[in-house]
Parts: structure tokens; C-alpha cells; sequence
């Protein structure tokens, strides 16, 4: 009687019980998920960041599709 009560105890009513337990598991795995994003991002931020210093203008053309006054822009888009 005192182990089936114990175990209710540990299994329900503790602080560490099986559902707060299983809540922080999900928390944890969402917040990996969400690092290896950011990571992510970071990597291409850090790219764009070296194509800037490279050559600004080029990038500023692909990107923001600036043109001196005498030029015409063509986009040509993939799909």
C-alpha cells in the first residue's frame, strides 16, 4: 500500500512529476529547433555582411534593385 501510494505521489502530486517532466522535454526540443534557426540566420547574415564589404555595389543592385538615373532595371524571376 505504502509503494502504490509513493509511486501515485511521484507520478502525480510531485514537484518533478511525469507531466511537467514531459512539458519540459517539448520546451527543450522547441528551443533547439529554434537555435539551429538562428544559427542559421546568423551564418546568413554573416554572408550577406562580407558580400557588402566586398562589393557594395552589387550588392545593392541585386538586393534593393538600385540603378544609376541613365540605367533600366529588368527582374527576371524563376520559378
Amino acid at each position: 500500500m505504502v509503494s502504490i501510494l509513493f509511486l501515485a505521489w511521484m507520478v502525480f502530486f510531485d514537484k518533478h512529476d511525469v507531466l511537467t517532466q514531459f512539458k519540459l522535454q517539448s520546451s527543450q526540443e522547441r528551443l533547439r529547433a529554434d537555435k539551429a534557426y538562428y544559427q542559421e540566420k546568423i551564418e546568413e547574415a554573416k554572408a550577406d555582411k562580407k558580400d557588402i564589404e566586398r562589393d557594395k555595389e552589387k550588392f545593392a543592385r541585386e538586393h534593393y534593385y538600385m540603378h544609376k538615373d541613365d540605367e533600366d532595371i529588368f527582374i527576371f524571376v524563376e520559378e
